[in-house]
């Protein structure tokens, strides 16, 4: 028996059979598509989670003035240690590991355009905030360092507070009447698609020069104490490699120690949000949510497999009369088993190759198709289709091989007395 009468008679057996084929095939069809979709939900979800996090800012760490919970230098434990600007400045001066720092006052004041009013909060920053914590704009330009120097009363505004000042107006170059001082309007930053923030949306704020709020508006002093125009809210920074951050953070600790008197291994010290370990914690519950898409999805196939081995075992008791007829013809086991494994093969390879399609296609048309914010948009992964193809290989080998071997050991004699 050559080549071509195997393949001919196996298109005849699975025509004979269509019901029973396409219910064998539609496993491994479901199960092929599945190990591509979910894992590419799952990757989908990891990069989702991981672009909302780049709204945030890039390789971010947010430091707050805390209390010292131990003794040092004979000073008491409990001391307030509160940010100034001179931090900032030394943190940029001594701390090699950090890419760019920028100190940060945060106060709630009145806004009055031509058109509206607020009562929005307001933040002072240096220029290089605006780059690591990926402030986009719509239209205008940026702080520089000019209007950091020059202590230049200029604003950005954030999405939702320019459409309240100026509802369906234009806002650059116009003026802001801010705490009593007029501030123009040089940029609008870009709608932003934030779910993660630490003092409220950066839709919602507004972004000054940190010099010209500390001289026209700094925060108002603590009852008995006097205006501290070095006071900072906080100071946010970049580190300039995220391999490096804890050895960053340990760093800052270290320079602000020294100048704060606390050891740089009180942690009550400082108050520090590091966005990177946070990164880090997302990433390992999504790359387990996914192993697990994964596990579950080669099950499927698994199972698909197991059912195409059931129906070659159910063929081969329907066609024992068959296979005696065919060996007294003189066929030899090889061509018995060359018979049956073709015909297992045939169903399981046409099978894989309709799933990766329809794989693919739903990855793809889910990608291009409106879908909520919520959801993530699937991700072809190559190590998925591999993984796909290795086991769709030894489905075919093992589910095709075992009955084939079966039918081929069949006794000619006992298989034309079979009714």
């Amino acid at each position: 028996m050559n080549f071509y009468e195997v393949v001919k008679q196996t298109f005849a057996t699975l025509r004979a059979h269509k019901m029973r084929s396409f219910l064998t095939m539609f496993g491994i069809v479901w199960g092929i598509a599945s190990v591509i979709l979910l894992v590419g939900l799952g990757l989908g979800f990891q990069q989702d989670q991981h672009r909302r996090m780049e709204t945030l800012g890039k390789d971010l760490v947010i430091i707050w003035g805390g209390r010292t919970s131990s003794q040092v230098g004979g000073l008491a434990a409990g001391r307030p240690v509160t940010l100034n600007i001179d931090d900032a400045r030394l943190v940029r001066k001594e701390c090699y590991l950090v890419k760019a720092v920028s100190p940060e006052i945060e106060r709630s004041v009145q806004e009055v355009s031509p058109y509206n009013s607020a009562n929005r909060q307001v933040s002072g920053v240096w220029p290089s905030y605006q780059d690591f914590r990926s402030l986009i704009l719509s239209e205008g330009r940026l702080m520089d360092d000019d209007d950091e120097q020059q202590m230049n009363r200029v604003v950005l505004l954030g999405w939702n507070a320019a459409k309240q000042l100026f509802p369906g107006k234009p806002a650059i170059g116009a003026t802001v009447d801010m705490a009593g001082y007029p501030y123009t309007v040089i940029g609008v930053i870009a709608e932003k698609k934030q779910n993660s923030n630490y003092s409220g949306p950066d839709n919602d704020k507004i972004y000054v020069p940190y010099s010209s709020m500390a001289r026209d508006f700094p925060p108002p002093p603590e009852k008995g104490e006097i205006v501290n125009r070095g006071y900072l809210s906080d100071m946010v920074l970049e580190v300039g490699n995220p391999d490096d951050h804890e050895e960053a953070i340990l760093q800052i600790r270290r320079t602000l120690g020294r100048v704060h008197h606390f050891d740089e291994t009180d942690k009550d010290a400082l108050f520090i949000w590091d966005t990177m370990d946070g990164a880090k914690i997302l990433a390992k519950i999504f790359n387990v949510i996914t192993i697990f898409f994964g596990c579950i999805a080669v099950t499927t196939l698994a199972l698909g497999g197991i059912g195409v081995m059931n129906i070659m075992l159910v063929a081969v008791t329907e066609r024992t009369r068959e296979i005696g007829v065919l060996r007294a013809l003189g066929a030899t086991k090889r061509d018995i088993t060359r018979q049956f494994f073709s015909e297992s093969a045939t169903l399981t390879l046409f099978s894989g190759l309709v799933g990766y399609l329809v794989g693919v296609g739903l990855c793809l048309l889910l990608e291009s198709a409106p879908l909520p914010d919520f959801v993530p948009k699937p991700i072809v992964s190559p190590i998925a289709v591999a993984a796909s193809l290795i086991t769709l290989s030894l489905i075919t080998f093992n589910a095709g091989m075992y009955p084939a071997n079966r039918a081929a050991e069949l006794d000619p004699v006992e298989c034309l007395r079979y009714e």
